[in-house]
Parts: structure tokens; sequence; C-alpha cells
């Protein structure tokens, strides 16, 4: 398969480009494609580049409203609602990281909810800066149905990410990030563009039969990681993201990757604490004697070890994309 590199900063001025051009502020534009360039450089590519077509589209049509401005409203001391206004989640996202930031500091946990909101991407991306300001990061957000309660057969969960992420005294953050379907959507997007069969065991068709076609995966349903426990951990998802918040549950959102119907308005919780009410300087000191135990002890890694290496990489060589797909965004980029 052809291919072009794309220099980061390039990488951020095409998806930048693009979003304008399709009805999105300037300053909406910049922060989504910082999300999506970060995605990439992380080998999400499942949350990267791959997303603009759909995004594009969607604020072209009015189905996410590209000049939307976030609101927030404190109903706590330390608790925050933002309502997205059927805009792309980032910008509500990197208003609740930057209130909770300078919250959690004075209350020691803080939490916000975001309603009204979108594909809110690579769900580390928004706790690890949480976790750059010295505060333990936790973020649940729900989606579109893909997931069937176990034993069931229709969709009505989404794939419903959670991510962790904890700051340590000398490395970058410890990033938790995963979907709770055996793999993200996004994957399986990714692979029906590519023309790609997917491994059995990730999806099933419309008919509740396992599949390795991508397309007859993304009209059929998710499975969850660790079986009925999983689809449990999916439940306690949605009620934290969207029951909790006031969102949309995922039977009831229309597709993040199509232009028609209505907004999603799914939902989103974050919480941020700040260790050193809980137990002073002691949690860096435990952090550190943890991962040695794991690193030193047992000769294994990690999470997200292989993310900070692709990252480094990205930086110094850029980031790889199909020529296919480029071209797309290239064509994008010119027209409205």
């Amino acid at each position: 398969m052809s291919a072009v590199t794309l220099t980061l900063t390039d990488a951020q001025s095409l998806a930048a480009t693009i979003l304008a051009r399709h009805g999105t502020s300037e300053a909406n534009a910049e922060c989504v494609a910082r999300a999506l360039v970060a995605a990439e450089a992380d080998g999400q590519k499942g949350h990267g580049l791959s997303r603009l077509p759909s995004y594009a589209a969607q604020a072209a049509s009015g189905k996410v409203d590209g000049h939307a401005v976030p609101t927030l409203e404190q109903g706590a001391s330390a608790a925050l609602r933002i309502d997205a206004r059927n805009g792309f989640a980032f910008p509500a996202l990197a208003m609740a990281v930057d209130r909770l930031s300078s919250l959690a500091a004075e209350t020691g946990i803080a939490a916000a909810g975001v309603h009204h909101s979108h594909h809110f991407g690579q769900a580390g991306y928004h706790v690890e800066q949480l976790a750059a300001s010295g505060l333990i990061g936790l973020v649940f957000g729900n989606s579109p149905k893909a997931i069937a309660p176990w034993g069931g057969s229709e969709g009505v969960f989404g794939t419903n990410p959670i991510a962790f992420a904890a700051p340590r005294r000398a490395e970058p953050p410890l990033v938790i990030d995963l979907s709770l379907s055996k793999v993200a959507r996004g994957k399986i997007m990714v692979a029906a563009k590519q023309g790609e069969p997917i491994p059995e065991g990730w999806a099933l068709d419309r008919n509740g039969n396992p599949t390795t076609d991508p397309e007859a995966a993304m009209q059929g349903t998710m499975l969850p990681m660790g079986d009925a426990k999983g689809a449990a951990l999916v439940l306690m998802v949605e009620i934290l993201a969207a029951a909790l918040t006031g969102a949309r549950f995922g039977f009831e959102a229309a597709s993040f990757f199509t232009a028609e119907g209505e907004p999603p308005a799914v939902g989103q919780f974050l919480v941020a604490i700040d260790p050193r009410v809980f137990s002073g300087d002691a949690f860096a000191e435990r952090l550190e004697t943890l991962i040695g135990a794991i690193l030193e002890q047992q000769g294994t890694r990690l999470p997200g070890a292989r993310r900070l290496g692709l990252r480094a990489e990205s930086v110094r060589n850029g980031v790889v994309i199909p020529t296919a797909l480029y071209d797309e965004l290239k064509a994008l980029s010119t027209t409205v």
C-alpha cells in the first residue's frame, strides 16, 4: 500500500484547514486538529486523521456545530456542568481540563460532566493533560450504540472508552486508555477504509454471527472485552457518562460517522484528584515503588510504553498515512 509522510506541523495545518473550510471556527478547528494529530502521532489511527472526512461532513451538514462555544455552570464547589452545545467535544473537554486543573488544587477532588457532546477521540489525551498538572485524571465517555447487553443481539451501549492518568516524578504520566469493546470501533472503520479484514472475535454481523468483514461489523455489534464482566463495565460507564450528565444514551444517539441525522448529544464525565490531599508526598513514592515492581522484578512494560515510543518517532519523522486518505484530505482542504 502506498503511503505519504507528513510532519506533525503539516498534519496540524492540513486538519485545521479542512475543518475551517467545512463550517468550523478557526479556534475550534485548531483545537480539534491538535487532538486528531496527537492521536495519529500516538499510533491511535482510528482517532486520528481518518476521522477528518466524517468530521468535515458533519460540520458542513450542521450535525456538528463547528462554531459552538461551550458554556460552563458550577453547580457546587467541586462540580462543573459543561454544555458542548452540539459542537465538537474537544473545546468542551479543553474547558473542563483547564477548570478542573485549578479547582482540584483547591478542593482536592473535582469533577465535570459534559453533555450535548460528540466523539471525544483518544480518551487518554484529556486525562494526560490533568496528570501533567500533577493530578490523577479519570474520564468516562459514551458513544452511539455498538454493543448489545450480554445475551442480547441489539446494540444498546457504545464502545464507551475510559482512561486514567497519574503523574510521575521524572517520567511522562502513566496513561491507561481503553475501549470497553474488544477493540475500538475506529479500528474497524480504518480496516473498512483500507479494504482489510478484521480478526475474528472483534465483532458480530447484524444477524449475530462472528465476522471478519469490517463493513458487516459496522452494521452489526461489537463484542465487549471480558464478555459478561465487560458488558457490566459498559453499563457502568453508560450511567456515568450519560445518565449522570443528562446526555443521550448510546441507543438514542446518532452515528459519529455519517453526516445525516441529529447531533449525537452524548456525554463525558471527568474526575480530577490531587494526590497530595490524600497522601501528602507518599503518592509519588508509592507509585514509583509499584512501577519498579512491574518493570524491574517482572521484566514487563507499562501500559502506554508503545504509545510514547510512537509519539517520539512521530516527532522525529512525522506520521505516515495511506495515499488514498491523503488524496481525500487534500481534496477536502480545497473544497467546501
